[in-house]
């Protein structure tokens, strides 16, 4: 990528940039914010409502454009918040800084759709009717794949197509050179998450949230680095940054005042040597629902060691999702699993996660040798396990309320809302980590919890349930009861689940008419992703009415649903629909 590369000659290399989400809307809140979406409500890929952005924070555009810059955005916005008035002062196919007044500063950022995942959606014959620059048979495939002639195939074309990208960027690039604006320009070269091939986007996997970053340093303004910095340009950064630093190192060097909601530091500065840069060395990543594919997980690296926590284990990775498998190489990694054609590593993708790993990604950059069991790593599992837990308690992480509640409670003004329910978090994050405990030490906590008389409660005790299996079969009675009366559709739903699994009760009957009763889209979503998870583990087909779970899930949101793509929720509905009567 020459047009990359001579970027970084003239500037710095991060080799440690995450995105603290592995899809796009999320990340690109992230990045407009400097705050974590978890926070505020918008952890949610595609949401069924924008969020209102608290009084006390804004986007980076709309601070920049007050400042007097002249922002412009080409074209995607992709946010999962209501946007400021004005947020950009053009926002549109084709805009660029060209519009702004005679000297007026600028902010612009340019989006590419070259590389984005849609294009590996091609036809697996494109192997014989389109061959690729790089050769197939050249390409080093992760561990995690198959050794394949379509795998082959599709790291070739995603080589293929990083080289077109970086020729449209030198467009931009030389545009900036021919105006004489070059060296004025401070420019970032990054992508919005990690790779898009399979097992990549949507996964807090390194592979995920892993983000090239170049930043080009203009001559006219080295001056606002570390002087340091100034005389090691061309150099690389081993610190570690994510998308939560960008919006405050953009204020920084504007001049402007970070916004005391932003998570993020900046990493360009005067007072920030590379050694300064070198010593950070955290993130915190998170995945919960990705398009209609439901999941909960939350990441926390520390130095070399990676901590990562699946709060619904016993949703496979590889849980269908109808954008996901539009590649081919998706389509056949899941029919050699099926086939019994993998072996364990590549796998693990399609079976029940572990409720907990870490992983050294020094000697082990793929994450496929989980040392949570191993008895010489106890002692880092729990202080990582600590650090996580104090993340998520001070935000706090207001995903441990599920979404079908939290949209309409908190999206008003999302800060109000998590102070008020602090504590009620905190005490969530307590029960499901009672999975973490052997049973036998805390089955009375957790009966306890499911006769609470809360229904959040009993919701992360049934979560808790089903993460110890049949050991948990001594709460039989109060599952039933659970399963037959509790008032929360998700919760009824959650207790089918675990007496499918463990019991041999038959839930298509059950959760069929759960679904029909479901008053909101994102609970009917949230049952028919438990469907999916029985329909792979235990080969059962489902029979739901998609009209009349379209008009339930769609209708009760009125104008809200409109303001969404309601075309991608029917969609979502008709493809695992479509996929749940077949086996």
């Amino acid at each position: 990528m020459p047009n990359i590369e001579s970027l970084a000659k003239q500037g710095l290399v991060f080799n440690n940039a995450f995105s603290n989400s592995p899809v796009c809307s999320t990340a690109r809140t992230t990045l407009a914010l400097g705050a974590y979406p978890a926070k505020l409500a918008m952890e949610y890929h595609r949401p069924f409502e924008r969020i209102n952005l608290p009084r006390e924070l804004s986007t980076i555009s709309d601070y920049l454009t007050k400042a007097g810059y002249y922002t412009s955005n080409d074209a995607k916005e992709d946010y999962n918040f209501v946007s400021p008035e004005n947020n950009w002062s053009s926002s549109k196919k084709g805009a660029s800084w060209h519009d702004r007044k005679a000297g007026q500063p600028f902010f612009h950022m340019q989006t590419w759709k070259t590389t984005h995942e849609g294009k590996l959606h091609f036809p697996e014959s494109d192997i014989e009717n389109l061959p690729t620059i790089h050769n197939p048979n050249s390409v080093e495939l992760d561990p995690i794949h198959p050794n394949t002639e379509l795998f082959r195939y599709t790291y070739a074309r995603y080589l293929d197509l990083h080289k077109k990208v970086d020729k449209e960027m030198g467009v931009v690039i030389n545009q900036l050179k021919e105006e004489g604006l070059l060296e004025d320009t401070f420019i970032f070269y990054f992508g919005d998450h990690g790779g898009v091939l399979p097992g990549s986007k949507g996964f807090v996997s390194e592979r995920g949230l892993n983000v090239p970053l170049v930043v080009r340093v203009p001559k006219n303004f080295r001056h606002l680095l570390h002087k340091d910095l100034q005389a090691k340009l061309s150099t690389r950064v081993d610190g570690v940054i994510s998308f939560i630093d960008f919006a405050p190192t953009l204020l920084e060097l504007a001049g402007l005042p970070k916004s005391k909601l932003q998570d993020g530091e900046s990493f360009l500065s005067k007072n920030l040597s590379l050694d300064d840069l070198n010593k950070r060395n955290t993130n915190f990543s998170f995945a919960d629902r990705f398009d209609e594919k439901y999941d909960m997980v939350r990441g926390f690296r520390k130095g070399k060691y990676k901590y990562i926590r699946n709060y619904l284990p016993f949703n496979p990775d590889g849980l269908f999702s109808s954008y996901r498998y539009k590649q081919a190489a998706y389509r056949e990694w899941k029919h050699l699993f099926k086939a019994n054609k993998l072996n364990s590593v590549q796998s693990a993708f399609f079976k029940r996660k572990p409720l907990e790993a870490l992983y050294d990604l020094e000697q082990d950059p793929f994450e496929t040798k989980n040392l949570a069991l191993l008895p010489q790593y106890t002692e880092k599992v729990i202080k990582m396990r600590a650090g996580l837990q104090k993340k998520l308690q001070s935000m706090p992480d207001l995903a441990f309320y599920p979404e079908s509640y939290l949209v309409d409670i908190a999206k008003d003004d999302p800060i109000i809302f998590s102070l008020k329910h602090k504590s009620d978090i905190a005490r969530f994050i307590n029960i499901i980590d009672m999975s973490l405990q052997p049973f036998e030490q805390v089955k009375n906590k957790l009966k306890a919890v499911l006769l609470s008389n809360e229904q959040w409660e009993r919701y992360w005790a049934m979560n808790a349930v089903l993460a110890f299996g049949d050991k948990a079969n001594e709460f039989l009675p109060i599952i039933e009861k659970i399963r037959q009366s509790d008032i929360n559709l998700i919760n009824r739903s959650r207790a089918i689940q675990y007496l499918a699994l463990n019991n041999g009760v038959s839930p298509q009957l059950e959760l069929e008419d759960l679904v029909k009763q479901a008053k909101d889209p994102l609970t009917a979503l949230a049952i028919l992703n438990i469907a999916t998870q029985l329909h792979d583990t235990l080969g059962i087909a489902f029979n739901i009415e998609l009209n009349k779970l379209l008009k339930n899930s769609t209708e009760t949101r009125g104008t809200s649903m409109e303001s969404f793509h309601k075309r991608t929720v029917d969609g979502w509905f008709k493809a695992r629909m479509d996929y749940l009567k077949n086996i």
